[in-house]
């Protein structure tokens, strides 16, 4: 299956390398502190086969702290700056809600990937943005804020839910004239642990839709530790199981902190099924 994100052509699942630029992120190794650890791991990432890299500086981990776009902005500049004159050709997403920050990041790298966890909902200007520079955008499902989102689990039927909720959200994409929306299913974002893995069970129901890529982001969430009474830290074995899992339920993309495990798990999985790289 030929997967077009852009001008990029890939004919297997895309890896996609987790950089914070925050001292808050879940997942304590995932935390970048100065632009010379930013850059050395998106250079790692790139060397271990990630197809996208996504730099985000704002955590949206479950009770996370709320950051200004100004605060959000001081972190993403001094990297932004010198993005492209290390990585001119690497393919970047940037994790923001805010569409004067993935304007003014437009200025300083060209186009990228947006990755909205809020799909357009907390600035109406977003989708008109991404449609005027023709940028593709993550649009991912959540309920309230991440100081409320767990408040915010009582679904009927959280499959069905979730999955009319994309069609709105494909429908409002395709009003502002979007080129590109890729899904996320937004696991551990108001969901409780039943019901995320009632969503990875049913990801062909979840993502089905014509010509739109699936993004899968479970990399060591607490769906993963909290029912084996593990950390974060001791979460990847268990993770790259269920990456395995979500490739072979139709995930295009898998968002991860450990890339070079994940192109293993890729590499797999084509052995097991080579036709779905055809």
């Amino acid at each position: 299956m030929e997967r077009k994100i852009g001008s990029h052509i890939c004919n297997t699942p895309l890896v996609m390398g987790i950089v914070n630029i925050t001292p808050d992120s879940f997942y304590a190794p995932s935390r970048q502190a100065t632009p010379k650890e930013v850059f050395k791991t998106i250079e790692l990432m790139i060397e271990e086969g990630a197809g996208i890299v996504d730099v985000g500086a704002a955590s949206s981990r479950p009770g996370a702290d709320r950051l200004s776009t100004e605060e959000e902005w001081e972190r993403l500049v001094p990297v932004l700056k010198e993005l492209r004159r290390f990585f001119p050709h690497a393919l970047f997403s940037l994790d923001t809600c805010h569409s004067s920050i993935v304007e003014r990041a437009y200025g300083l790298i060209g186009p990228f990937i947006i990755n909205d966890i809020s799909s357009g909902e907390e600035d109406p200007l977003m989708f008109g943005l991404a449609a005027r520079r023709q940028l593709p955008l993550i649009a991912m499902h959540k309920r309230g804020t991440p100081q409320t989102m767990q408040q915010h689990t009582d679904y009927t039927d959280v499959v069905a839910e979730v999955r009319g909720y994309f069609a709105s959200v494909l429908k409002r994409a395709e009003e502002a004239g979007l080129s590109q929306i890729i899904l996320d299913p937004g696991f551990g974002f108001a969901k409780t642990t039943e019901q995320n893995y009632r969503l990875l069970a049913e990801l062909p129901a979840v993502f089905d839709f014509p010509h739109v890529l699936g993004l899968i982001g479970i990399s060591r969430k607490s769906m993963i530790y909290k029912p084996l009474h593990i950390t974060p830290q001791e979460a990847l074995p268990a993770t790259s199981a269920l990456h395995l899992y979500a490739l072979q339920q139709g995930a295009d993309i898998l968002r991860v902190h450990d890339v070079a495990a994940a192109i293993q798990v890729i590499k797999l999985h084509q052995l097991l099924s080579p036709s779905s790289t055809s």
